[in-house]
């Protein structure tokens, strides 16, 4: 980086680490070299430190912003409850350092630098929500994990954790795919190994179907206090035959939305993949990509890089005759049935935006709860694509004769039920509740079938939820603007220099 650069840089984040925005402003990162060697810096109102994957950080001045990366933090999930949407002293950062080089590792897609919103910032004026994720701290990142059916070694509630791009290369192990020989890991297409590892000490090989479920959005800790509660029982029925880890999964950062589902179903990291959130720059293109979206999800091919093969890929190499599936997911390069491909050939430039027409009415499906919640718009838009993709699991698995060697089945109301109200509230639940009811039907369908025991589940989400405060508004635009630094503030805190 140029001297000019650094300055640059340097004037952006002493701005936005003001104290005057300590209220909104959890953090600010940028990539540094020190010595040859790739680092991050990270700053707010109350210090800086420079990181470093694997070593211990270097405090630049006053506290560390992220002295605490304990991936366990707030557990049990009754110490979240007590401490809802903390301060950055009292929050935590896990793989800080890995999880912001990755972001930075792109050339032509990585921001300069990159600020973080607090837990309760509320910004509605820019697309914000009562519910709010993408941040780095550690419930916003923690995500779910449950395993379930032959295989599984876990039994009950276990203290542990993994991380989402964990998944993807369990999965496509249970479906039949080896690591490399040489390094131990499912590799990318010139054989390098991938970034996530086999969750080989939580299930075994041996099932005959692999499924994995992603319920978008859905808070880990709360999602396992309904359980346990009885509110959830289809989620109870996995877990008699399996477990579910407390600490969940830690999601890449940004802890967004397309990006995770690329982490997922690759195995990467983000700068490796290239999908670096759900709205970026392409410098190599000057194409501002909004990639979350009705009507752009179906694009994600052109944004993924080529040579980072997803699960379905891997597992068409692996087994040429075998039989995948993956139902309202953008990332689904590789897959035998694709809700997404059948969007693609239809030439339909609005994508499944273009489709609305022929959803299925959100005020009659039989697994909606509360119709009250039809007045938020993203609630009644996700009722109607999760009755369509669950028409399409029970679709695929009409026989055990047809069902997919490897099943994925993204569903989206959770999502919407935890922005609209945030974690542990009233229609939180309730879309939790509705997705329960879904994944009862297939769940009775396996029974049906007579398969239950020959195939293995596996649960989980894309990111977390923190509790914004309706009070707690404001923006760092005015700020931004005077340093006098030529610079574009894109979507989530993305800042490009120049």
């Amino acid at each position: 980086m140029s001297a000019g650069r650094e300055r640059a840089v340097q004037a952006v984040a002493d701005t936005l680490s003001d104290p005057a925005l300590s209220g909104i402003v959890d953090l600010v990162a940028w990539p540094e070299n020190d010595d040859g060697r790739r680092g991050v810096v990270v700053m707010n109102a109350t210090g800086a430190a420079r990181l470093h994957p694997g070593e211990p950080d270097e405090v630049l001045s006053g506290r560390n912003p992220v002295a605490n990366q304990d991936p366990m933090a707030f557990l049990p999930t009754a110490a979240e409850a007590a401490d809802p949407s903390p301060p950055n002293e009292r929050n935590a950062y896990p793989y800080a350092a890995e999880r912001l080089l990755s972001l930075f590792a792109d050339p032509e897609r990585s921001p300069d630098l990159v600020v973080l919103h607090t837990p309760r910032h509320y910004f509605p004026e820019h697309g914000g929500h009562r519910g709010e994720h993408g941040s780095l701290d550690v419930i916003q990142s923690r995500a779910p994990l449950l395993l379930s059916g032959p295989g599984v070694t876990i039994d009950g509630l276990v203290a542990e954790h993994a991380r989402l791009r964990d998944v993807g290369p369990t999965l496509a192990w249970l479906a039949g795919v080896d690591p490399s020989p040489v390094h131990g890991r499912l590799s990318d297409a010139h054989g390098a190994p991938l970034d996530g590892v086999v969750l080989d000490r939580f299930v075994g090989r041996g099932a005959r179907w692999v499924v994995g479920i992603l319920w978008d959005g859905a808070h880990c800790g709360d999602l396992l206090e309904q359980t346990a509660a009885g509110r959830l029982p289809n989620v109870a029925r996995l877990l008699e035959r399996g477990g579910a880890l407390t600490g969940g999964a830690v999601a890449e950062f940004p802890s967004l939305t397309l990006t995770n589902h690329t982490s997922i179903l690759t195995g990467a990291a983000v700068g490796r993949h290239g999908v670096l959130s759900n709205l970026f720059l392409d410098r190599s293109t000057g194409e501002r990509i909004d990639a979350n979206d009705a009507t752009t999800w179906h694009r994600w091919p052109e944004w993924a890089r080529p040579d980072v093969p997803t699960i379905f890929e891997q597992v068409a190499w692996a087994r040429p005759d075998a039989v995948t599936a993956c139902v309202n997911e953008p990332a689904d390069r590789g897959a035998t049935h694709s809700t997404m491909q059948l969007i693609r050939q239809s030439g339909m430039n609005d994508g499944s935006a273009a489709l609305a027409h022929l959803m299925p009415d959100a005020a009659a499906s039989p697994y909606l709860g509360n119709r009250a919640h039809l007045a938020d718009d993203y609630y009644t838009w996700a009722t109607r694509a999760d009755d369509v993709g669950l028409m399409q699991v029970l679709g695929l698995w009409e026989s055990a004769a047809s069902a997919p060697a490897l099943t994925w089945w993204a569903s989206a109301v959770t999502d919407a039920g935890h922005h609209a109200g945030g974690p542990r509230s009233p229609i939180a639940r309730d879309s939790f509740a509705d997705s329960d009811r879904r994944l009862g039907a297939f769940l009775d369908r396996l029974d049906a079938l007579g398969v239950t025991d020959d195939v293995v589940v596996l649960l989980t989400a894309d990111h977390g939820f923190e509790g914004a405060d309706p009070a707690r508004t404001g923006g760092w635009d005015q700020s931004l603007r005077s340093t006098g630094v030529a610079l574009d503030d894109v979507g989530p805190g993305f800042v490009y220099l120049g």
